[in-house]
């Protein structure tokens, strides 16, 4: 533990450390329970085209509008409570989705997308506060691996549960991770001290010490940050929405193999998300990124050139966007001095990248239908993330100078 952390024994650390995974395997299935059964759904409940894409689009809206109002809940409750809301969230929304009709089906999915917005604010800011810096980056990296492991268990497994139970069944099955998440969450949290809040402003003899890129955090850096999020945000929903349909258009392939390009995008950002901590702890964080990077916008780029190679650029991209997301929220964690601090910073990271990346899929859509092809959309994706590595890329190495500064 770093000098004047509040001390925390190993053991609770490491089920604090196994909570927040659990946690995150509910981050982001219940969103993607949908996908697999959405056929079955909208043809019970008789829903439109956009009625059936708002069940995906409300919760990435709530992960930015949500953000400010989660942040002040944290604030209010503290990180150990703000736990236990997300958790009751999900469930009731998960519930409350299977319940009904239309309207409860979107309530529903207005509920879990503003309960996941609270988890997913608060988790740096337990990050910060209970494993050592050391380790940060490790478990920041397992945290993103374990939010694409809930999606692909919950898109494996939604599709054959609901052949025997029906989707609404199968859907509201999942809250049994949110309930093994909150047992976690309760033996690692109850009856000891509970997480603070936030450290006093002024410190004191006993209160941990900023990092050193805290300490020297320009101005400029969570707002860039921000926009370099959002650009990676942007990307990854407007090619996570559309990658099915630009294989089909281009190379001609059935439902099912587009399909299998997709599930490869997201199935290796497991790697991505594991392998950048071991290179963190080896190599400076810019540089790191400029690697990720390459590999990112490898994707669209191999996808313009040599389309007919869409396993190696989906295995390419995949690996980076799970690699950057651990990257961007590192720093968030190298970046803030305190929990206030941290909460605010992930906020703002957060709310203002999911605004953009609720633009990627409609953006990318309008210019396919206003070009006829998809060569200008693939373009505007290498756009954004050109940005992404020019925006983290500048914190990045802003981060890395104030750690060498410190250390003279």
């Amino acid at each position: 533990m770093a000098p004047g952390r509040p001390a925390l024994a190993a053991p609770r650390t490491a089920l604090v450390v196994a909570a927040v995974l659990v946690v995150a395997l509910s981050l982001r299935g219940p969103i993607v329970a949908v996908a697999p059964v959405l056929g079955r759904l909208t043809e019970d409940l008789g829903l439109d085209p956009a009625a059936a894409g708002l069940l995906t689009t409300i919760p990435v809206v709530c992960f930015a509008v949500a953000a400010p109002l989660a942040s002040a809940l944290i604030a209010r409750t503290g990180p150990a409570a703000a736990v236990w809301w997300c958790l009751a969230g999900v469930t009731a929304g998960t519930v409350l989705r299977a319940s009904g009709g239309t309207e409860l089906v979107l309530a529903g999915t207005a509920v879990i997308g503003t309960a996941i917005t609270v988890g997913n604010i608060v988790v740096p800011v337990i990050i910060r506060r209970s494993v050592p810096p050391s380790r940060a980056g490790t478990v920041t990296g397992a945290y993103t691996a374990a939010l694409n492991v809930g999606s692909m268990l919950t898109s494996l497994g939604t599709e054959p549960l609901a052949q025997l139970l029906g989707w609404r069944a199968a859907t509201t099955s999942w809250v049994v991770l949110a309930v093994l998440g909150a047992l976690l969450w309760g033996a690692a949290t109850l009856r000891r001290a509970p997480l603070p809040v936030d450290p006093p402003r002024e410190r004191g003899a006993g209160d941990e010490p900023a990092a050193p890129a805290a300490l020297h955090r320009p101005a400029w850096a969570p707002a860039v940050l921000t926009v370099g999020f959002g650009a990676q945000a942007f990307a990854y929903y407007g090619l996570t929405a559309w990658l099915p349909t630009l294989l089909a258009d281009r190379l001609g392939q059935s439902p099912a193999a587009a399909g299998a390009a997709s599930s490869v995008f997201q199935v290796l950002a497991v790697v991505g998300a594991l392998g950048v901590p071991a290179l963190l702890s080896r190599v400076a964080p810019d540089r790191v990124l400029a690697l990720v990077g390459a590999c990112w916008v490898a994707f669209p780029v191999g996808l313009l050139v040599a389309p007919q190679w869409w396993l190696l650029w989906a295995a390419l991209g995949g690996a980076a966007q799970g690699g950057v997301f651990t990257i961007v929220f590192v720093l968030v964690v190298r970046l803030s001095g305190d929990d206030r601090q941290a909460r605010r910073t992930s906020a703002l990271v957060q709310g203002g990248g999911y605004a953009l990346a609720s633009l990627g899929p409609l953006v990318l859509g309008a210019v396919h239908d206003a070009t006829g092809a998809w060569t200008t959309p693939l373009l505007v994706v290498v756009g954004a993330l050109v940005v992404l590595v020019l925006g983290v890329g500048a914190v990045a190495v802003s981060s890395g100078r104030a750690a060498r500064a410190s250390a003279l």
